[in-house]
């Protein structure tokens, strides 16, 4: 079984920066694909970012202001966010792909006008 804690979520002002880090535990291959995604009240979960070897995705959104990595021997992956914006108020979720999808219990990212 994977267990994926996230960790760094808070309240910032507009322009401001926060980093978010996933540890995982259990059977994690670095060929899997790990990664965050983010949900608003109403709204489904949508991907901000994901990471394996040699391949970064990111939602065109966060493009320029977000830089994800990961350290594969710890099974951790951490989100960098920076110049945050009001729209990206969310509740953010780690995830990691295995044969199936594991997630995190998620971090509040509030960020103020």
């Amino acid at each position: 079984q994977v267990q994926l804690v996230e960790s760094g979520g808070g309240l910032v002002q507009a322009g401001g920066s926060l980093r978010l880090v996933c540890v995982g535990s259990g059977i994690i291959y670095a060929t899997n694909i790990m990664g965050w995604y983010r949900q608003t009240p109403g709204k489904p979960r949508e991907l901000v970012a994901t990471i394996k070897p040699s391949s970064t995705d990111y939602a065109e959104s966060v493009k320029g202001r977000f830089t994800i990595s990961r350290n594969y021997t710890k099974k951790m992956v951490t989100l960098q966010m920076d110049n945050l914006k009001p729209e990206d108020t969310a509740v953010y979720y780690c995830n990691a792909r295995t044969f199936k999808d594991f997630w995190g219990q998620g971090t509040q990212v509030t960020v103020s006008q």
